[in-house]
């Protein structure tokens, strides 16, 4: 998980513990701990203690390098097309959303407001990226205001056929 503030990262964790989920979450602090972390570089070179990661969650606003400066890293790396990043932001401007779609994103996740929201967040993604079942598109929620984008925003973020 990238994400510089730590009270956030904190309630990340609590909802995938309160959720019951048995996922190792890794926290980076900025966007330049991130890469460095997916390239295996120092200090993350101990692949034991810090594995390649199954998912990413990503912040947009990160010291440093920003979210969207690791999707167009991580665009510009193969290596990492089958690596599911998943925006979590406090922003909902639609031009956050497309950018970070154009960049490679497979979800824009609105960070909630309330705590169960969250479980149900982090649920929801466990559901879609971490049970062996990838979907075909990816569904851009906003559980802060409690509802689901419409169809045609919950298709602007598609798999990339090399991710299927």
């Amino acid at each position: 998980m990238a994400e510089d503030d730590r009270e956030e990262a904190f309630l990340v964790h609590w909802a995938f513990r309160r959720a019951g989920l048995p996922h190792q979450i890794i926290d980076v602090r900025d966007g330049e701990a991130t890469i460095k972390y997916l390239k295996g570089m120092p200090p993350f070179n101990d692949r034991l203690r810090y594995p390649p990661p199954r998912l990413l969650l990503l912040d947009l606003k990160m010291p440093k390098v920003n979210g969207f400066d690791v999707l167009a890293w991580l665009k510009t790396h193969r290596e990492f097309n089958s690596l599911p990043a998943i925006v979590l932001s406090s922003s909902d401007f639609h031009a956050d959303l497309k950018k970070a779609r154009d960049l490679g994103a497979k979800e824009f996740l609105t960070k909630p407001h309330e705590l169960e929201d969250l479980v149900r967040l982090v649920g929801g993604v466990h559901e879609r990226w971490l049970t062996g079942e990838q979907p075909d598109s990816a569904i851009v929620t906003s559980l802060a205001q409690g509802t689901a984008r419409t169809e045609v925003e919950s298709q602007m973020l598609p798999m990339s056929p090399s991710a299927t």
